[in-house]
């Protein structure tokens, strides 16, 4: 049994208590929790708007350029396999955002999970990375239209002058106005309202995804009529080995990211339960049917050494003699990256709302305009600031800095999944303003605790015999047999901390063992010595986990009746053990400059956010307990 605790004021003046605004964890939203008096967002998203938004998010101009580099250095005609075995590795963490969507649909997707389950400052960094994927994603996405619009025109140079890119000498730079001009149409369709931007994101992802059919069924086509060239091969299906085939799935699992922008949009779902985790795995599948059909048709056209790096879908047309088909893929790239941009910039406002709402942002980011029931204000900034990034720079070095967010997104997702099953928070904190109702709460629990209620209390007169046996002595034996049961079996209180510090460790020996096996450069007892360090503990954790049992307050936690993740714990370890291989792999620029931003984000925090955090004076108070504060709170007020 818990007693009421109020963890942020115990021991906040001490050396470490300051820390403890890092671990201190928020409730999911529930029905109580509306009473803070947020205004909610429009709940207008069905099914079919989210395999939009997810489809749009995923399927970027990028998959018609990157068949050609993947093929040419990696993966040669088996390029369909690297794209399965990717999509295999983005559904472990689909499968995590599934769950934690539909049991707490809430704006703010992984940063919203984070604080639920970890802790404060996990969250803000989660929060503060996201913030940046979003805003150089979208300026990179918008960088990158211009370019390929023009080829509709006939070339570089065929744009207008007002939309074209024109150089500055003073400023040594290249300005881009038609970039900067998509981002403001885009912003503008954002503040609309959700579903019409979710129709028009619709509208341009079919027109993506016609261009890609056309593409398999034309190449298809040529294809049987020319014999399928790029499989008769003396170098076989596999000229670069299965390690080469593998090195092609990690590169192709960024075509993947995206899908975590249908979980952003949780709280403007219908039936969140239902609607979320169908939406996810739809427009998973879609991207990963479309990615391996085409590759399986452009492989077949032309041999992998002969592909064009920079137009390979064009120029493997070009060479069967349909050169008009260009234009087709030109649309399907220019209506792809515009799909991508609205998939962009549409999660970045619910990031901001969701830390605002917790007091971690100014409350200038959580106002919701009540016509359209959007984040108006937060869209706006979003919209500024990625129209001045787009305009003014080229960010197309800082591409990497996206997938750091994302990759961190999706191993906090993962982690929480775990801590939900077997560690899930068993407190929940409550304002100060309910302290009159904690406290009549309080007594009343200790006096059912002390016996001293007569409608709960069993009293025993211990000067009368035992069942008439005057002869019986009266010890502790009960005591002495519950102590001596509790010293053998694992107590609900141990399995927790047990689950918990497998869970730590389980983090560790993924790092350890990825971190040793990426880096050749280590010396080779130490790289052996930390793979061997890392591998026992990810087993050692798998077997504990294994092992023991799940908490039971699972099953009650957050909103029920929706997705469950499959094969726990294993599939939630293997997902961490990918993201962080991917995290490491990405390369010491890109961590340089993520860390300067994560840094900038530890000043804001310790400054503005713990400052300002709802839960500063937050009362934590058992969860068994919190429907009847709820209640006394409400007879109060009656």
């Amino acid at each position: 049994m818990g007693v009421l605790v109020d963890s942020q004021k115990e021991g906040f003046g001490s050396s470490w208590g300051g820390l403890k605004s890092l671990v201190r964890r928020k409730q999911v939203d529930s029905a109580h929790s509306k009473r803070s008096g947020h205004h909610q967002l429009a709940k207008e998203l069905t099914v079919p708007h989210l395999i939009a938004i997810g489809v749009g998010s995923t399927i970027g101009a990028g998959v018609y350029i990157l068949v050609g580099t993947v093929a040419r250095e990696h993966s040669g005609p088996a390029l369909a396999i690297s794209f399965l075995i990717a999509g295999i590795a983005a559904a472990l963490s689909a499968f995590c955002y599934a769950e934690l969507a539909s049991r707490c649909p809430s704006a703010g997707s992984a940063y919203h999970y984070s604080y639920i389950c970890v802790g404060e400052g996990v969250a803000w960094l989660i929060g503060w990375a996201l913030i940046l994927e979003y805003t150089i994603g979208g300026a990179a996405v918008a960088r990158g239209i211009s370019p390929n619009l023009a080829l509709l025109f006939g070339g570089e140079d065929s744009l207008p002058i007002f939309l074209s890119r024109q150089y500055i000498p003073g400023l040594d730079v290249v300005v881009d106005p038609c970039a900067a001009i998509l981002v403001f149409i885009v912003t503008g369709l954002l503040c609309v309202g959700i579903k019409e931007s979710t129709f028009a994101q619709g509208i341009v992802t079919t027109a993506n995804v016609c261009a890609m059919i056309f593409v398999i069924v034309a190449g298809g086509y040529l294809g049987y009529n020319t014999g399928w060239a790029g499989y008769k091969l003396p170098t076989g299906y596999f000229p670069f080995g299965v390690d080469g085939m593998l090195a092609g799935s990690a590169t192709v699992f960024f075509a993947y990211i995206g899908f975590d922008s249908v979980a952003s949009t949780a709280e403007e779902v219908k039936n969140p339960q239902r609607d979320l985790p169908l939406g996810i795995a739809t427009a998973l599948s879609i991207c990963c049917g479309l990615y391996m059909l085409v590759s399986i048709v452009i492989v077949g056209l032309v041999p992998y050494y002969a592909m064009d790096p920079d137009t390979p879908i064009s120029s493997a047309f070009a060479s069967h003699g349909m050169q008009w088909a260009a234009y087709i893929i030109t649309i399907g790239a220019v209506t792809a990256l515009c799909s991508t941009l609205m998939g962009s910039l549409l999660p970045q406002p619910r990031i901001l709302l969701a830390m605002a709402r917790d007091g971690l942002l100014p409350s200038f980011f959580s106002d919701v305009n009540k016509s359209s029931q959007v984040p108006i204000k937060s869209t706006l900034a979003t919209g500024l600031v990625a129209a001045t990034l787009s305009f003014f720079m080229d960010v197309s070095q800082l591409a990497g800095m996206v997938s750091v967010g994302t990759l961190l997104a999706f191993t906090m997702v993962a982690i929480s999944v775990l801590i939900l099953r077997y560690v899930p928070p068993d407190e929940v904190p409550f304002p100060s303003s309910l302290q009159e109702s904690i406290d009549s709460v309080t007594l009343r629990y200790s006096e059912r605790i002390s016996g001293k209620n007569p409608e709960t209390s069993t009293f025993v007169d211990s000067s009368q015999p035992l069942l008439g046996n005057k002869n019986v002595v009266v010890d502790c034996p009960i005591i002495e047999k519950q102590e001596a049961q509790a010293y053998w079996t694992l107590t609900e209180q141990n399995r927790r901390k047990i689950a918990g510090w497998t869970i730590m460790l389980l983090c560790v020996g993924a790092f350890g063992l990825t971190f040793a096996a990426s880096n050749v450069w280590i010396p080779s007892l130490i790289r052996l010595t930390c793979c061997g360090v890392g591998g026992v503990l990810l087993l050692s954790g798998l077997i504990v986990l294994t092992c023991i049992d799940q908490d039971d307050a699972r099953h009650n936690f957050g909103h029920t009746g929706g997705f469950i993740c499959p094969f726990v714990p294993l599939l939630p370890i293997v997902c961490i053990l990918i993201n962080v291989y991917l995290l490491i792999n990405l390369g010491a620029a890109t961590w340089a400059r993520v860390s300067v931003w994560l840094l900038i984000g530890v000043v804001v925090y310790v400054f503005y956010g713990r400052s300002h955090s709802s839960l500063l004076d937050a009362v934590y108070v058992p969860a068994a307990h919190a429907d009847e504060i709820y209640r006394s709170s409400d007879d109060s007020l009656a």
